[in-house]
């Protein structure tokens, strides 16, 4: 009986591994499944391929399912052999080329034995996770009877064949309904929960960056440098004042916005760097917005290195370097633009990196979009030089959607999504930012100013006190009989003038000219700018009761209101512009030459103003009838005897930008006696009056080309500094000097960063061009993951830096050294990686390759730590330059003299040498 009992036991125990068995295999292939699924994750933007020796491997490593060491193996492109379990799942990607020559039903098969694999593995867990564990078999049960073993046994079978199945689905269903059950209990409790995470590296880079950026912030408590002319802008949107600037006007909206709160009027003039400042204006709060700015910059660069997916600790290091530098903390102290250039900048980029890994529609993809595109476009309303920001973003977005297009699990719908998406967020968002804050600027500054005059006559004519004041009761049509001024209309603000002088008769290189009464164009309101129209048929030049109008294609005269001389032109060689003809008031010498005084006048913009000549809208040209020439402002100055003031030609070239005028002031004459016509003119009164209108869009276009192309240019500065010196801090910028001791705020980086970073951006490239030809072998150095990082660096660091370093060797006018900063702060960045890079490549070739290259690690963080030392310890150094709140002896400053091209000031007393 116990014999018996035996064999039952051992057939049990035998039938039970053969069952397990089968349990184990499939456990197996679910653990390599899973394993293989995280694989693909992981190598998801890395393509892979097969590199076999012959041509034939691929398709024998398709029929084989084992390898000898003797034949020629085919290798996978991370340099293993294939094997069964991953000789299909080396190269995911659907799209390459190399999976074409396997067979059609081979790669049939093995998806449906994925399939298969993985419903069978989702069964087992389901199974397992609803049914009881199997207990012990006792000792009376091992005793059973062989022939009642048997019939369990065979009930257990045939049960199993028919209801094996339905437990299962039931016990599925009942599983998923306590999920979702549990997921709606977890739903709900969600909703009444909030959650509070807090940084502490963040906010103690915030809290570091503001001490420093804050400490004595109202001193000196004199204008500092560009203060002079950004305090000037603020006092002007104080009381709505017009003037012009060539940045947008976005930052200086913020802080005047804020310092009206403070009770600012805007009564302090700004007259000169180093001018104490009123006791009634609010220093402090002048400075406190690009202060609180540059306290953000080295939290906002802390989460830009978190989206780039570098290490917490390597973040807290950039933004430490933001705080660190000296030329961030001066240009963050004073009424400078500078911080929230950057702050605007470094915030939108993160933003962008954050976007590009969300979902397409999801609530973070949405929201992160319209934070980068927002602040993008914030940093090119602070200045114009942000927009090579968005420029940054542009091309990130479109490398990410070239990357979408090879993506085979996409639809052609949801790539036009895509697209759309990005265009609608990064087009539609910046321009609607940008029209807003221009909307806003030109609806508050409605009052004439300084600046008013280089805008056209009809912008002048806009604003409350300017323009306007001469042309209440001015009439509106141009007739026989008008008095006029001819505004040079585009470019240079001047008028058509003339006065009793007369060209030389013998130029320098010896031409000749007519001799003639001189014909310029005049910076300056003078009576000397005011002309008669005359019809050439009548003699008289009094508006009669029924005025004559003057329309498009009328052959005029014009006649000066002083000198009573006609405007002439004829074939002599203009003074300075030989090629065009000269311009004069004709002079009857009596010897046989004739005048040619007759002009036509062509009204440019007749679509939208009527033929009818009118004041102040109508850009007309004025073409010479005998010779075709067309009357032009040159843009030349006149020497000496033409009292430095600019030509006026004629020439041939009828298209000119420089040939179009528009009348401005504009009157009636109203008496033939010349004398008592010269004692009006001179006698003239302009009484302020109402403002004439002026769309939002007409005033917006005027001024952005005044902005692009007729922006004053700085000639030349003792503190202006070219492209190449930058990165290696050659020359600073003196911003403020104390009168009475030698204490003064030098604009200077910290010199051993900028040197560092230059270091680190040639590190890059040079990593950059070995990897590239490395993997171009199929030689891969760094893992997938290390590389897909030192993509995204590149794309965004050394790219960015590129984007806003190099632009500058093609621009022509004056430039300083905080020009830049916007790059300076994509090569800190770029440093950081490198920094963390060259850790990573120390970690990864000499960690387990024997005691002293173990130590390597160890040795070079404690560089990176004493490199970091040496840094704070420049900082301090260098603070007094920073500040500018401690009086320096002379011995003081000449040590801080490190290169001989950093030009400090010291009082007349001392010598710097």
């Amino acid at each position: 009986m116990s014999s018996n009992s035996s064999v039952v036991q051992r057939r049990k125990t035998t039938r039970s591994k053969s069952k397990q068995q089968p349990q184990q295999q499939q456990q197996q292939n679910v653990a390599e499944n899973l394993i293989e699924n995280q694989n693909a994750t992981n190598e998801q933007n890395e393509r892979l391929h097969f590199r076999s020796r012959s041509a034939t491997s691929v398709s024998a490593a398709a029929a084989t399912t084992t390898t000898t060491a003797n034949s020629p193996s085919p290798l996978c492109c991370n340099g293993t052999l294939p094997t069964t379990a991953n000789m299909f799942n080396c190269c995911r990607d659907v799209n390459c080329h190399l999976n074409a020559p396997l067979a059609l039903p081979l790669r049939g098969s093995v998806e449906r034995s994925r399939r298969s694999e993985s419903r069978q593995s989702f069964l087992s867990e389901t199974s397992n996770s609803t049914s009881a564990p199997t207990p012990t078999p006792t000792p009376k049960a091992s005793s059973a009877s062989p022939t009642s073993a048997s019939k369990k046994s065979s009930r257990s079978r045939s049960r199993s064949s028919s209801c094996d199945v339905g437990d299962v689905v039931d016990n599925a269903k009942q599983s998923a309904g306590r999920a979702d059950s549990a997921i709606n209990a977890a739903a709900t409790e969600a909703q009444f929960t909030v959650s509070l995470h807090i940084d502490l590296f963040s906010w103690g880079l915030f809290l570091l960056a503001f001490f420093t950026r804050f400490y004595k912030l109202a001193t000196p408590p004199h204008v500092v440098f560009d203060e002079l002319h950004y305090g000037k802008y603020i006092s002007h949107y104080m009381r709505n004042i017009f003037f012009f600037d060539q940045h947008p006007p976005l930052g200086k909206q913020l802080i005047a916005g804020l310092v009206s709160f403070a009770g600012y009027d805007g009564n302090y003039t700004f007259p000169r760097i180093g001018a104490s400042y009123d006791s009634n204006v609010p220093i402090f709060w002048l400075r406190f917005l690009p202060a609180l700015s540059g306290s953000l910059l080295a939290p906002a660069v802390y989460k830009l290195l978190q989206e780039a997916k570098l290490r917490r600790s390597t973040a807290a290091l950039g933004g430490l370097l933001v705080v660190l530098d000296n030329a961030l903390l001066t240009q963050s102290r004073f009424v400078l633009m500078e911080s929230m250039l950057l702050l605007a900048s470094t915030v939108g980029i993160a933003c962008l990196l954050r976007f590009q890994r969300c979902s397409l529609g999801s609530l973070t993809w949405l929201g992160s979009g319209a934070a980068a595109a927002f602040f993008l476009a914030c940093a090119g309303c602070v200045k114009y030089v942000g927009f090579l920001a968005l420029v940054l973003a542009g091309y990130l977005l479109c490398r990410h959607l070239w990357n979408l297009l090879y993506d085979a699990s996409l639809t052609t719908h949801q790539l036009w999504m895509h697209t759309l998406g990005r265009l609608l967020l990064f087009v539609g968002i910046p321009l609607a930012v940008y029209l807003g804050i221009f909307y806003v600027h030109l609806r508050t500054l409605h009052r004439a100013g300084p600046h008013d005059s280089i805008m056209t006559s009809a912008f002048q004519a806009s604003l409350d006190g300017g323009l306007a004041s001469i042309t209440r009761g001015q009439p509106l049509a141009v007739v026989h009989g008008s008095q006029i001024t001819l505004r040079h209309t585009h470019g240079r603000t001047c008028w058509l003038h003339s006065h009793a002088a007369v060209y030389p008769v013998r130029y320098k290189d010896q031409r000749g000219s007519s001799h003639q009464q001189q014909v310029t164009c005049y910076s300056f309101k003078d009576v000397n700018n005011w002309w008669i129209v005359k019809r050439p048929d009548r003699d008289d030049l009094v508006v009669g009761d029924q005025p004559e109008a003057i329309k498009h294609g009328d052959i005029i005269q014009l006649v000066h209101g002083i000198t009573s001389r006609a405007l002439n032109s004829h074939d002599v060689a203009a003074p300075m512009t030989p090629q065009c003809q000269e311009v004069s008031c004709y002079i009857d010498y009596e010897i046989k030459m004739k005048g040619e005084l007759l002009w036509r006048v062509e009204i440019l913009n007749r679509q939208t103003e009527g033929d009818r000549w009118h004041a102040i809208k109508s850009e007309i040209r004025l073409i010479h009838e005998t010779t075709g020439a067309a009357l032009r402002f040159s843009g030349r100055q006149l020497p000496s005897w033409g009292f430095n003031q600019h030509e006026v030609v004629g020439d041939r070239e009828q298209t000119h930008q420089d040939a179009i005028w528009n009348v401005e002031e504009h009157r009636y004459t109203k008496t033939q006696d010349q004398r008592e016509r010269e004692r009006q003119l001179l006698s003239a009164e302009m009484i302020p009056t109402k403002r004439t209108h002026l769309s939002f869009w007409a005033k917006l276009l005027e001024l952005q080309t005044k902005m692009f192309w007729q922006a004053k240019q700085v000639q030349s500065h003792m503190y202006s500094s070219q492209p190449h010196e930058w990165p290696l801090l050659d020359k600073g910028i003196a911003y403020w000097l104390d009168s009475s001791s030698s204490a003064q705020i030098y604009l200077l980086g910290n010199i051993l960063i900028w040197y560092t970073a230059s270091a680190g951006l040639a590190i890059y490239t040079i990593l950059l061009i070995f990897y590239a030809v490395r993997r171009r072998r199929l030689c891969f150095d760094v893992s997938s993951g290390e590389w897909r990082r030192f993509l995204i660096a590149g794309d965004t660091f050394y790219v960015g830096y590129l984007v806003h370093y190099l632009p500058y060797f093609f621009v022509d006018r004056t430039l300083f050294l905080h020009n830049y900063l916007p790059a300076f702060i994509f090569k800190l960045l770029l440093l950081c990686y490198v920094l963390e890079h060259l850790d990573y490549l120390l970690r990864r070739h000499c960690i387990g390759r024997g005691a002293i290259l173990k130590h390597m690690v160890r040795i070079y963080r404690l560089a990176v730590i004493l490199w970091l030392f040496a840094v704070f310890f420049v900082f301090v150094k260098f603070l007094p330059l920073s500040y500018g709140s401690r009086k320096m002896s002379a011995k003081e400053i000449t040590n801080l003299r490190w290169k001989d091209t950093w030009d400090f000031i010291l009082q007349k007393n001392y010598a710097l040498n």
